[in-house]
């Protein structure tokens, strides 16, 4: 290694996959599935490696019978039609043609098998792209503003900065051992649609007053984090220049590897190193690696829009448009994303780009284009004007595939925002997370009603259920939901949500939206409802 691994220094602190990693390096697995595991099989592979496949980007799709699911980085959500025609071809060749946009911008394929991976590398790499440190205890796919370059909203252009950085700790060995995953977010939209309250790093957009010159850059917040004990981010005193970003992400990861908890695997991202030290304490360790950095200026956040880019809107260029598209659930197919291409190329600027809210952007439109897209017929289903339920429901992978989910998710959310649709009218836009265990793909804590899938045993059998919480919301006053006491079964938590929604939309003020009715009346309503549900 070319830095001191000092957490070895007390073995006791050390939790068992810690001594795993120690003895083979996450990424050396990759070559070890290309030359060995894809020309022996499945049943070759022993437990370690079969735990180092994360680090390839990898893992073990459910119920274990030799299919994998892959996930793909997609650096700030931004493709090329190129790579979207070979994300294409591998789904089809080997994913039996499903494609998920996920909640981090990344493509996730399932059904592959191990023999096949070392041609999927290939693929993927003949068009730019990597699976690799998608998943594992390293730095994953940095999620950004899938607007970069074309929007009105945005400070300045993070393209150049996100690929930067990507490139910096991709294969890096230096970085490829952390105590847990890392996830970055980089973006200068000013409605947070990288979410950076929830990333372990995290730059937003800045302002301050240099030498007498208004200079654009970012703020930095360390320490968000989902899963069972959700954490925001806190923010760190720094005003960060451009050309200073991959600085601090490299000091900020130094500490995490360095400093991070490895004794407990469930105690081991940075959320909880920082909560124990505070901003305060860590950014005099930042500054003692980095050299001394400007105090904060001004956040140039004035909102959040929860990453949703629905309908046809300007870009910053005169005369060019985007489309935003709806993919439900974020389940989507191979020939979907070829006929995309196809259009992007044909209409656009060659790009598809994906969003943290699970849907598609189509960019670089002329006005006189428009409705020649609109009219394509892959729009019928990926509209650009959804149903309200279906526009604002997200879903983690749930049982299906992964091996953590207690319950299906995926059908059920779209099932659930089929019912709504059908039985509500209403004209705001209600965010409804659904996650199938607590590690939160889905980033249920954020949404305005999130569900957490679980399990009822009755006397009649075991049913999947779900723990129900109003309220999320980031940017400005963020705060995670709040769980209501009570599990619903699945079959009927459609008509439960019913209830919430036609409760808020008669008694919400004018404007009001679904958080800020939850901030002003508290969940003791929806608590009651809930109540009164159960026991009808």
């Amino acid at each position: 290694m070319a830095y001191e691994p000092v957490w070895t220094a007390d073995p006791s602190k050390l939790n068992k996959f810690e001594f795993v990693k120690l003895e083979k390096d996450g990424l050396d697995v990759i070559r070890t599935i290309i030359e060995k595991y894809a020309v022996e099989g499945y049943d070759s592979i022993p437990p370690d490696d079969m735990s180092r496949f994360k680090w390839a980007g990898v893992y073990e799709q459910k119920p274990k019978d030799g299919h994998f699911m892959m996930r793909v980085r997609i650096n700030g959500g931004i493709m090329t039609t190129a790579q979207a025609r070979g994300l294409a071809e591998i789904a089809k060749r080997y994913g039996r043609g499903l494609m998920d946009v996920t909640t981090r911008q990344a493509i996730q394929f399932h059904w592959l098998r191990v023999e096949h991976l070392p041609d999927i590398f290939k693929r993927l790499e003949d068009v730019g792209l990597y699976s690799y440190e998608a998943c594992g205890d390293c730095p994953r796919t940095i999620v950004g503003n899938p607007l970069a370059g074309i929007d009105r909203n945005e400070l300045l252009d993070t393209t150049d900065i996100v690929e930067q950085v990507n490139d910096y700790f991709l294969m890096n060995r230096d970085f490829s051992n952390l105590p847990r995953k890392y996830k970055m977010s980089i973006s200068a939209n000013i409605y947070n649609n990288a979410h950076a309250e929830i990333n372990d790093l995290a730059f937003t957009p800045a302002t301050k007053i240099i030498d007498g010159v208004e200079t654009i850059g970012f703020h930095v917040w360390v320490g968000g984090g989902l899963s069972v004990k959700p954490h925001l981010a806190k923010q760190l005193d720094i005003f960060v220049r451009p050309e200073e970003v991959l600085k601090v992400a490299i000091g900020v990861t130094t500490i995490f590897r360095d400093y991070g908890y490895r004794e407990k695997r469930h105690h081991a991202r940075l959320k909880f190193l920082v909560a124990d030290w505070g901003p305060e304490k860590f950014k005099e360790k930042l500054i003692e690696l980095i050299g001394e950095m400007p105090s904060s200026g001004e956040s140039k956040i004035i909102g959040w829009q929860a990453a949703y880019f629905d309908g046809v809107h300007p870009q910053k260029e005169d005369g060019l448009n985007y489309i935003g598209l709806n993919v439900p659930i974020g389940r989507s197919n191979a020939d979907e994303f070829l006929q995309l291409a196809d259009i992007a190329d044909k209409y656009g600027d060659g790009k598809i780009r994906t969003t943290m809210s699970q849907n598609i952007i189509l960019s670089g439109i002329p006005d006189d284009q428009i409705d020649n897209v609109l009219n394509e017929q892959v729009l019928k289903r990926l509209s650009p004007f959804p149903k309200h339920f279906m526009s604002r429901t997200v879903s983690c992978t749930g049982n299906e595939f992964c091996n953590l989910a207690v319950v299906e998710t995926k059908e059920r959310a779209r099932l659930v925002a089929e019912y709504l649709d059908e039985h509500v009218e209403l004209d705001e836009k209600i965010r409804i997370h659904m996650i199938g265990c607590p590690n939160a793909c889905g980033q249920k804590h954020i949404a305005d009603i999130g569900l957490q899938g679980a399990l009822v045993r009755t006397p009649e059998g075991t049913f999947d259920a779900f723990d129900i919480a109003v309220g999320g919301t980031l940017s400005e006053n963020a705060k995670f939901n709040q769980t209501l006491k009570g599990r619903v079964k699945g079959e009927i938590v459609a008509q439960l949500l019913e209830q919430f929604v036609l409760y808020y939309k008669d008694h919400r003020e004018p404007g009001e939206s679904f958080h800020q009715f939850v901030n002003r009346v508290g969940t003791e309503p929806f608590q009651q409802k809930l109540s009164d549900f159960l026991a009808s």
